[in-house]
């Protein structure tokens, strides 16, 4: 019988022996987030859209409006910058994640 093999596991700095799932070992990495992209967090589709391409932003600033589940959500601009992409146009409908705007 052979013995299983342990793998080190570190948390808030300490080290505990355990064996990983081939679930855990396949997983996604978890990667920070990018603060200047803009996505959709339940489908929808756009209302209309309030910024072009190239112009400057406040965090708070209305982005577009998105029409999920009957109801309208405002997004707003997550940081302060300047639009350099927008990929999407009035009347799109997004699935959920979907990237609607790049913000620098």
């Amino acid at each position: 019988m052979s013995t299983p093999k342990y793998d080190s596991l570190e948390i808030d700095g300490l080290k505990y022996k355990t064996q990983f799932t081939e679930k855990f070992i396949n997983r996604k990495k978890w990667e920070k987030p990018d603060p200047g992209a803009v996505i959709t967090y339940i489908p929808g589709s756009i209302i209309d859209l309030y910024v072009e391409e190239g112009q400057e932003v406040k965090a708070g600033d209305l982005l577009c409006l998105l029409e999920a589940m009957k109801m309208h959500n405002k997004i707003q601009a997550p940081i302060s910058g300047t639009v350099t992409k927008i990929h999407v146009n009035k009347g799109d409908k997004l699935p959920k994640d979907a990237l609607m705007f790049e913000i620098k």
